[in-house]
Formats: structure tokens, C-alpha cells, sequence
């Protein structure tokens, strides 16, 4: 008889125990310590064979109506549990219809992208025609045939990125896109805007980085002189900036025009009166141009004694900042949202 009042302590202790329940988590606990393999009930079973014979049949079925039983309330008790959960749920998780919902934030476009693109669009209204180029190219695009033979000290201008395959390099320039325009136009004339990025092994500042973006201009054509170079470039300035921004065309050097020269804009961080973006000078570089060397021409399928031609090369970062008075162009690749947002 005292295994039977052990089995009724045992539900007993369970069922008070399982009042106390307020969660699924301490609901799984309680299963466990009750109706888990180690648990009193249980144990009650493994008991049976030391029992008195004549009371086995008694005590098992005892044993079994409180496992049945503590099943029974388990069961009701996970309902409740379970529907109080919900409960909570709803009522902490409420959503009020009547509130006006979030917007999703809209993404937009790159300040660079921006000032790129409204690049194409006023080039394209003097009637250039955006061709694109490969950015990996072959040395002699982005030399030799450029009149940048081996030998040229010119090269020491540039420290490249080569790549492990002989005579193939990062562009240093948008220009070799001359050559593969004129090979595939020629003896056609042409006006080809030449967008991409550009490679160069050197130390990054607030003016320039290693790799920065560039829109070359080229125009070959009949009686093409520096005149038509000066009027075309003038007029991109005007409509980029505004006709009140400074301009000035300084005399300069590049093996792939001749004539060459350099377009300095107004800084629109000092205004003229010099600071540590332009170097004390008050002016901006913002391209360099020229009229294209005859050399260039015929490696690139014209006549030199019938065609003439001009160019120049625009980085989209350097007018990005001087139409946003931005100081660092570093500014434009370190992905910082509060500073994109702006544009």
C-alpha cells in the first residue's frame, strides 16, 4: 500500500507543480521532470517486479491512471499556455491600420554618375557619339600606337598596372579608345566621346586616386583647327559650370597631340583666391587636350596631309567637385551615405 501512496504523492506533487506553469519552456521542463523517462511515475514501472505478486496488478494500473493523468493535463495545459502566448503576442504586437506607413528609402544615383551622365548629354547635343573601350589593353594601344614608342621617356609619366600577361596593362588613359575608334571609322570623320576608368600606380590625394574615371573627346575630321578645340571645350565649360566660372588654356605636353595644352577652371572652394585643393594657385585642372598628332592619325587609318583633328580628355570626379564645391575627391569612393545623400 505505500507504493500507491507514493503514486498518488506523485500526482499530487506534479499537478501542483504544473499550476505554477506560465510558458512553453517551463511547460517542456515540467514534461521532462513528469512524464520523462527518469521521471517518479516512471520509475513506479521499473519498480513493479520487487512489488508483492498479488499486488502488481494494482499497483500498474494505479501507476498507469497517473500517467494517463498527468498526460491529460498536460495536454489541457499546453492548450492554455500555448493560447496565452498568442495572447501576448497580439496585444504586444499590435499594429494600428490607421497610421500612415513608412516610406522605403529610394535609392539614386552616384554624384559621379550624375555628373557623367549630364556630360553625355551636352556632349552629345555638339554631336559626339559615346564609344566605349575595353579597360584591360594591349601596350600598344596604350602606347606605341599613342606615338609612346619603348624607348619614350613619356612613359615615366604614368606608373602602370600590368598584368601577368606580356604587352597587357590596366589603361593609364581613356586615349587608346582613340585608336580603336579611328581603326573602325576610318577614313570616316568622327566625333566619339570615350568614356571609362583609368589605372595609375601613384600616391592618392585629395585631387586624384588610383583609379578614377575619364571621358576622352575625339573629333578628326577636314579643317579642323586648335579654333574649333578652343571653341568646343569653352562651351562644355559654360555649360557645365555657368558662364561667370573662369577659364584658361595653358600651353602643355603630350605625345599624342601637337599642339597640346591644359583647361584650368576657377577653384570654387577659394574662388580664385587659393587654398589647399588647387595649391595655392587658384585654379583647377580639369583636362587635358590638343590637337591630335599626326602619328596618332595615321596609326589610327587617316591621311594626316587630308585630316586633322582635336582632343581632349575630362575626368567626370573633377568636375563633380567643382560643380559641387566637393574638397576631396576620395570623398566620392568611400561609400559614406551622409555624404552621397546629399547629391
Amino acid at each position: 500500500m505505500d507504493e500507491l501512496q507514493e503514486l498518488e504523492r506523485i500526482r499530487g506533487q506534479a499537478l501542483d507543480e504544473l499550476a505554477a506553469v506560465r510558458d512553453e519552456a517551463s511547460l517542456e521542463a515540467w514534461r521532462i521532470a513528469h512524464l520523462g523517462r527518469s521521471a517518479p511515475v516512471m520509475q513506479a514501472f521499473s519498480r513493479l517486479g520487487q512489488a508483492p505478486k498479488e499486488l502488481r496488478p494494482q499497483i500498474g494500473q494505479a501507476a498507469n491512471q497517473v500517467k494517463v493523468a498527468l498526460e491529460s493535463v498536460l495536454a489541457e495545459r499546453g492548450q492554455a499556455v500555448k493560447a496565452a502566448a498568442l495572447e501576448h503576442a497580439l496585444a504586444s504586437e499590435k499594429l494600428d491600420v490607421s497610421l500612415p506607413g513608412r516610406r522605403p528609402t529610394q535609392g539614386r544615383l552616384h554624384v559621379e554618375t550624375q555628373t557623367l551622365r549630364e556630360m553625355y548629354r551636352v556632349f552629345g547635343e555638339m554631336g559626339f557619339q559615346v564609344y566605349r573601350s575595353p579597360d584591360v589593353e594591349s601596350d600598344d594601344n596604350n602606347f606605341t600606337a599613342l606615338n609612346i614608342p619603348p624607348y619614350h621617356p613619356a612613359r615615366d609619366m604614368w606608373d602602370t598596372f600590368y598584368t601577368t600577361t606580356p604587352g597587357t596593362l590596366l589603361r593609364t588613359h581613356t586615349s587608346p579608345g582613340q585608336i580603336r575608334a579611328m581603326r573602325q571609322f576610318a577614313p570616316e570623320p568622327i566625333r566619339v566621346a570615350l568614356p571609362g576608368m583609368c589605372y595609375r600606380y601613384e600616391q592618392a590625394s585629395a585631387r586624384k586616386d588610383i583609379q578614377f574615371a575619364q571621358v576622352e573627346l575625339l573629333a578628326v575630321g577636314h579643317n579642323i583647327t586648335f579654333g574649333d578645340l578652343k571653341g568646343t571645350l569653352r562651351d562644355f565649360a559654360q555649360r557645365m559650370f555657368g558662364e561667370r566660372l573662369q577659364t584658361r588654356l595653358r600651353p602643355s605636353y603630350f605625345p599624342f597631340t601637337e599642339p597640346s595644352a591644359e583647361m584650368d577652371v576657377e577653384c570654387v572652394i577659394c574662388h580664385g583666391k587659393g587654398c589647399g585643393v588647387c595649391k595655392g594657385s587658384g585654379w583647377l585642372e580639369i583636362m587635358g587636350c590638343g590637337m591630335v598628332h599626326p602619328v596618332v592619325l595615321q596609326n589610327g587609318g587617316y591621311d594626316p596631309a587630308h585630316f586633322t583633328g582635336f582632343a581632349a580628355g575630362i575626368g567626370p570626379g573633377r568636375v563633380a567637385m567643382l560643380r559641387h564645391a566637393i574638397e576631396d575627391i576620395r570623398a566620392l569612393y568611400t561609400n559614406d551615405v551622409r555624404f552621397l545623400e546629399q547629391f
